[in-house]
């Protein structure tokens, strides 16, 4: 059980506060059960979400320590540009990747969408807008997280990533552009 106080990973939303745990009555059903009250870091709305097992996904964030090494394997990622055929194709891939809520599937997906955006720009074709979005939210929900976690706005966590890779690079390692 989270407790009131904590910070946690919940479903699309990304990373919450759990304000409080409390008892409602569900609809439709006589008894009273415990809920988690969630506050978003990062949009402004209140969230009850069941304590038991409930449909939507949560977890604890990650580490300060499984961050700096999520961000370390940056380089090692092996980039694959989606060519899913039709849009459809594509956001269904790109849901899948973002259901997993790993931070290391959205680093993987949003590379492989800046990857693909920068294959159209060269080629001088439109970047597709369910790309666009899917690496927006990717990127919101990752960010969110790094941010949370390092204690720094989710604007300063490509900088903050650039920063790390750029120390591992000098102490001689091999670094590729991540973002």
């Amino acid at each position: 059980m989270y407790q009131t106080g904590e910070l946690i990973f919940y479903g699309n939303t990304g990373v919450c506060r759990v304000e409080a745990v409390t008892s409602r009555k569900s609809s439709g059903v006589n008894e009273e059960k415990l809920y988690y009250k969630l506050s978003p870091l990062y949009q402004t709305c209140v969230i009850y979400a069941p304590v038991e097992a409930g449909k939507v996904f949560m977890r604890p964030l990650i580490s300060r320590e499984e961050a700096l090494a999520l961000i370390k394997t940056i380089p090692e990622i092996q980039v694959e540009v989606c060519c899913a055929g039709t849009a459809k194709h594509a956001a269904q891939r790109y849901e899948q990747s973002i259901c997993t809520h790993s931070c290391a599937d959205l680093i993987a997906l949003t590379m492989s969408i800046y990857a693909k955006k920068q294959n159209a720009q060269k080629q001088k074709r439109k970047f597709a807008s369910v790309d666009e979005r899917f690496m927006k939210r990717a990127e919101e929900l990752l960010f969110g997280e790094l941010a949370a976690v390092f204690e720094i706005s989710m604007e300063e966590v490509p900088a903050y990533i650039e920063r790390q890779l750029k120390r591992r690079e000098q102490s001689g390692e091999q670094v590729r552009e991540a973002f």
